[in-house]
């Protein structure tokens, strides 16, 4: 099962969604290393004011990133639209994503994201002045309708395949529903039966078999993993596995998540600084946290942490207090293995003064998940095992 998006052949059919404060530069490489076939970046404004805020420009960064290289614009006017989509191609883009399935509040009341979905001749102008402004591909992100009431999500994809979109990503709740109750997955196959163009399905695909009779019931070229990827980035990876043979890959071991969430640990120190790297890894030590097995045993010192070390040096014992009362052995993990790069740099006197762009200085996390991941693949995966993702 391939897709293509124009001339970017994906690697497999499990994409990982956008995401705000959650797909960032370290988090889309970890997830792509784990097998994720195609990841897209944080929504970023089409306001050009914004362009230049430390926000925007860490939302930008694409260093090191394997291609296509997906950003995601949103906003209402057609011109800045299309001006925003040039200015990210410029800056590396290789793919321009179009927001209109974002029910958040302040998104909606400037008439961006899922807002649009009721204005179907404002989206055709939109959709075209970005697919004339950039000759990279532009794809959308929708969900199926404006409520439940009113399910338009198959005019909007005819409009959106009309005006040279070259693929669609469809939430299966509309916009009234935001996020709660039921996904609905008949609207998805309904759309996926009127436009030509490759469709991800999204919305609450929690499991491997789950995603499979999804794939199975619309009938989309591939699925959108969001939400189940927190504290689980190999999860996307165990989906695009079962989808090509058939078998569960069973979740890494404790030892091998330890070294998975550690190197994330350190990439957001090193991409966003010690002090604000520490903040926002909190909500994803907490997501981790969430998945292990002894949640009666978590110290809520875990999330107060201040610095890099405190934190590394709570997660490292968070999951050695689970190998004790879980009787699944890790090795003895010593903090300096992991410690913060720039500490490390410091100390081969090799630490450059940290500028106003330094924060786009990463520490490639490539050589250790090479071995892991090999290692986690390597294991003997079985049809029907029970994990706990």
């Amino acid at each position: 099962m391939t897709i293509a998006i124009g001339p970017f052949m994906l690697d497999n059919p499990v994409a990982l969604a956008p995401m705000a404060g959650v797909t960032d530069l370290p988090f889309r490489k970890l997830c792509r290393s784990m097998g994720a076939g195609y990841v897209v970046g944080e929504m970023l404004a089409s306001d050009p004011s914004l362009r230049k805020t430390r926000k925007s420009r860490l939302r930008g960064v694409h260093l090191e990133e394997p291609s296509p290289r997906a950003v995601q614009i949103v906003g209402w006017d057609p011109a800045t639209m299309a001006d925003a989509a040039k200015y990210n191609v410029d800056q590396g883009a290789s793919i321009i994503d179009i927001n209109m399935g974002c029910p958040a509040k302040k998104v909606c009341q400037r008439y961006a994201g899922s807002a649009l979905l009721d204005q179907e001749r404002l989206v055709a102008k939109i959709l075209e002045a970005v697919v004339n402004a950039v000759d990279a591909p532009v794809t959308l992100k929708i969900r199926t309708g404006v409520s439940p009431q009113n399910r338009n999500g198959v005019n909007i994809a005819r409009i959106a395949e009309g005006a040279g979109i070259q693929a669609l990503a469809v939430h299966g709740r509309t916009r009234a529903c935001k996020y709660i109750g039921e996904v609905e997955y008949t609207t998805i196959r309904e759309i996926c039966n009127a436009v030509a163009i490759p469709v991800f399905a999204n919305g609450d695909i929690n499991t491997v078999d789950q995603a499979a009779w999804v794939l199975n019931h619309t009938k989309a070229s591939g699925v959108m993993i969001g939400r189940r990827a927190h504290g689980a980035p190999w999860f996307p990876g165990q989906v695009a596995s079962f989808i090509r043979t058939g078998n569960v890959l069973p979740a890494p071991t404790l030892e091998m998540q330890l070294e998975y969430v550690l190197h994330h640990l350190n990439a957001m120190y090193d991409f966003y600084g010690a002090e604000q790297g520490v903040r926002i890894a909190r909500k994803h030590i907490k997501w981790y946290a969430g998945r292990l097995p002894r949640q009666d045993i978590i110290n809520s010192e875990l999330f107060r942490c201040e610095t890099p070390e405190a934190q590394l040096d709570q997660v490292s014992e968070l999951y050695h207090q689970q190998d004790r009362f879980t009787k699944i052995r890790l090795p003895h993990c010593h903090r300096k293995l992991y410690e913060h790069p720039l500490r490390a740099r410091e100390k081969e006197g090799k630490a450059q003064p940290r500028t106003e762009n330094s924060s786009q200085v990463l520490t490639p996390i490539g050589k250790t998940d090479k071995s892991t991941l090999q290692a986690w693949s390597d294991q003997s995966p079985s049809k029907n095992v029970s994990v706990r993702l």
